[in-house]
């Protein structure tokens, strides 16, 4: 199975390889370098969806419009 290498250096990882790896989108992979030169991809366990993927399913229920706007005019 063979795919280009863009000008960016980006590959795109077959689906199948994705499937088989658990990999999604925001997945971190690993590459490592094996004894005999080849190259290993390994999906990262725990791996990130994205910087902020730690504070989902934090928010709290707030105020309401109506609540910020009476604080705002100081009713």
């Amino acid at each position: 199975m063979a795919t280009a290498v863009t000008t960016k250096g980006q590959v795109t990882i077959p689906k199948s390889i994705r499937d088989l790896l658990g990999i999604r989108p925001g997945s971190l992979v690993e590459f490592e370098r094996d004894a005999d030169g080849r190259v290993i991809l390994k999906s990262v366990e725990g791996g990130t969806k994205g910087r902020f993927a730690r504070f989902r399913g934090h928010a709290k229920t707030g105020m309401t419009t109506e609540e910020l706007m009476s604080l705002t005019r100081g009713d």
